[in-house]
């Protein structure tokens, strides 16, 4: 896979986000980031995987979590989280088994490949936020995050 460069160039043009409230700044934000990410990783990749698909990768990585476990901590209708479970199979990305002493209950890893590509994904991600340190400064990316990890008791 050919290193990607990502930019900030594609996030939402300065002066629509001047009238925005924090709830629809966040949005923005968030869908821009999240397009640019996924367009860097599918402009390399042979296989394209989902934003809702990476979701549940990161659920699952370096963890064996049962199928509802993943159900429960993605924000996702469990009817769409098996298909996504069941397209990251095809793809030969995850593995589905059973779990030892219970019938119903399904647990899922990701195979060597999966794995892989998750790593390549945080990479790109790095990349991704490090333009962004570059473009706002390092300090305010700092306390950024330091924001968004804050308890906002909501």
């Amino acid at each position: 896979m050919a290193k990607q460069m990502i930019g900030v160039n594609r996030l939402t043009p300065y002066v629509e986000l001047q009238n925005l409230e924090l709830i629809d700044l966040l949005s923005e934000r968030h869908i821009s980031t999240q397009r640019i990410s996924e367009r860097a990783w599918n402009d390399t990749s042979d296989i394209h995987i989902s934003n809702s698909e990476w979701q549940i990768m990161a659920r699952i990585y370096k963890k064996q979590p049962t199928i509802s476990y993943v159900t429960k901590n993605v924000d996702i209708s469990r009817q769409a989280i098996h298909k996504f479970i069941k397209n990251l199979v095809t793809k030969e990305l995850v593995e589905v088994q059973n779990v030892e002493n219970n019938k119903k209950e399904k647990c899922i890893r990701l195979t060597t490949l999966g794995k892989e590509y998750y790593e390549k994904n945080e990479a790109l991600k790095i990349q991704l936020e490090h333009k962004i340190a570059e473009k706002i400064g390092a300090d305010q990316m700092k306390m950024l995050k330091d924001l968004l990890k804050t308890d906002w008791g909501i």
